[in-house]
């Protein structure tokens, strides 16, 4: 019961900040849907003049397109690091927010200290599912664009393999976004600042891919412990192969799975836990 509380508050708080909300999950699925819309209007433009100059029976026929498909293929590009950025936003302010404004010693006599992080997590935690919500929407909704500018037919194939499919791609990235935002949580603990909140995961994840790139180099293979182990961002990859199949699944080694998802397990529980002890030795009077 307190615990939920905690989540209620936390939400209320965040809810009031519409300014990290805009910012955080709705900034992202508008631009990328505005970009969409007019890079499709451009394209149609210049296949129409390229149209208009051709023998009617060298013209293409419109095609048909799949609502369903497009929705599946949504879900796969869900945990972009455009989104983790900017949900970094609304993150910050949640984990850091009572840092920044000295309201710790108002809160911690109101309920147990265990309680107060894992509410501030449960807060992200709905404001990323929010976020992707947005985001397929976004996508859906630039999908019916394209098919009104280039004249195509629409078409919705959804069966219980892409409903599967879909289920886990969500959740997926659902997961990676959540296991980002944590290092947030980190941050924001230890170094009691909303700056940190925001840059240090940001820091992190560059790092991450430059030297996940240079993996090779020393002999580690995507889907070995080591690359699974240090890089979340390749153990999603992994996982998003897997569920989607193809070439990449195919080569990935045996049990790369399993490793994905340990690799990801370390990377979400490490921060949270760490974040929890740390917050339970702190002292906040001056908070």
């Amino acid at each position: 019961m307190m615990l939920a509380d905690a989540i209620r508050a936390e939400t209320w708080r965040l809810l009031q900040n519409r300014t990290a909300l805009l910012w955080s999950i709705v900034f992202v699925p508008v631009v990328g849907l505005a970009a969409s819309i007019a890079g499709n209007l451009f394209i149609d433009d210049k296949i129409s003049a390229v149209r208009d100059r051709l023998p009617s029976q060298l013209r293409l026929e419109r095609g048909t397109l799949d609502l369903g498909q497009a929705l599946l293929e949504a879900a796969g590009n869900l945990a972009n690091p455009a989104l983790l950025a900017f949900l970094l936003i609304g993150a910050a302010s949640v984990f850091a927010g009572d840092y920044r404004w000295e309201t710790w010693r108002l809160i911690t006599a109101r309920n147990s200290r265990p309680n107060l992080i894992m509410g501030k997590a449960g807060a992200v935690k709905l404001m990323v599912l929010a976020g992707l919500l947005l985001m397929l929407a976004a996508a859906v909704i630039g999908a019916v664009a394209k098919g009104l500018i280039f004249g195509n037919s629409f078409v919705f194939h959804f069966g219980a393999e892409t409903a599967q499919s879909f289920g886990l791609m969500f959740l997926l990235a659902f997961v990676r976004v959540v296991q980002f935002l944590l290092l947030a949580l980190l941050a924001a603990t230890v170094t009691r600042s909303m700056l940190a909140a925001l840059f240090v995961p940001l820091v992190i994840g560059v790092a991450q891919a430059f030297l996940a790139k240079g993996a090779p180099l020393l002999g580690w293979r995507i889907g070995d412990w080591p690359t699974m182990l240090l890089f979340p961002g390749d153990a999603y990859e992994v996982l998003k192969a897997l569920i989607q199949g193809g070439m990449m699944a195919a080569v990935l080694p045996d049990g790369a799975g399993w490793r994905a998802v340990a690799g990801l397990a370390l990377w979400s529980f490490a921060p949270f836990f760490l974040a929890l002890w740390w917050f339970r030795r702190q002292d906040l009077s001056k908070e």
